[in-house]
């Protein structure tokens, strides 16, 4: 928990002026002017939360905190926590509150002592107990909500694969939803890894039909009360993913203000 307090204590260039207004709803105040930006992703396993913060984070040059990486790297690790935690995720439970708060707080205090300012929290908090502590710690300054439509999502889901060698992140899934009902269609195109890594894709083991319908029960079920909790504070931001990266991204820039930042970065230099 220090480590999280203690960083928000360092002193960078601010980001907040690109942040104000991004919801009507925003009434909080804005954060002190000299730190970094501490932003939060929320959205269901498998929405793409991990690869918009990451951009986001290159964008605005600032950590990528993602919880699922930790508790991957935990897994990995053959740590003390490292049996408990594969039978949690095999059976696509969410990890317990006091698990991901000792692994964040490594994660930040590591961070601190190489010198980082600011974050982007990729996939937490999940519960409002874990948004309370968050919340007396550190001030969030904005909550992004990324919203795809199930069959979307679950399509994502179970395409999803892993090159054994190299470590790549792909997915196989080719998705084409006909609009209907005035709803618009939607298209994604798969993200298909190089000829080399293809005989070495695998599936991760939680990534199966069952267990992914299951993950998605658990998280609609706890992410209302964190999405009131956040818009109850003028912090959120919901946004419903278009498409594929190319539709979203540019959109996404644009709803966080965000469209013209390289623009005012050389400007100001």
């Amino acid at each position: 928990m220090a480590a999280i307090t203690r960083l928000v204590k360092r002193t960078t260039t601010p980001f907040y002026s690109l942040a104000r207004g991004f919801s009507s709803t925003n009434t909080h105040a804005p954060p002190s002017q000299n730190r970094n930006i501490q932003w939060v992703f929320l959205g269901c396993p498998g929405v793409g939360k991990g690869t918009y913060a990451s951009r986001l984070c290159k964008f605005l040059g600032v950590p990528h905190i993602a919880t699922g990486d930790l508790v991957r790297h935990e897994l990995s690790s053959n740590g003390p926590l490292s049996s408990q935690l594969s039978e949690i995720v095999n059976q696509g439970q969410l990890v317990s509150d006091e698990i991901i708060m000792n692994l964040l707080s490594k994660r930040l205090a590591d961070g601190q002592a190489k010198g980082e300012s600011g974050f982007i929290l990729d996939g937490f908090p999940r519960t409002i107990k874990q948004a309370e502590i968050l919340e007396g710690v550190t001030d969030i300054d904005l909550v992004v909500n990324l919203k795809l439509r199930e069959e979307a999502l679950l399509a994502k889901c179970l395409g999803r694969r892993t090159c054994s060698q190299c470590g790549g992140n792909f997915n196989i899934a080719s998705i084409d939803i006909k609009g209907e009902n005035g709803a618009p269609g939607m298209s994604m195109a798969p993200l298909l890894p190089p000829e080399h890594c293809m005989s070495k894709l695998i599936t991760r083991a939680d990534d199966t039909e069952l267990v992914v319908k299951e993950r998605l029960r658990i998280y609609n079920e706890l992410s209302q009360p964190v999405e009131g909790f956040y818009r109850s504070r003028g912090k959120l931001l919901e946004f419903e993913l278009p498409g594929g990266i190319p539709e979203s991204w540019p959109k996404l820039l644009q709803a966080l203000n965000l469209d013209d930042y390289e623009e005012k970065q050389s400007a100001a230099a």
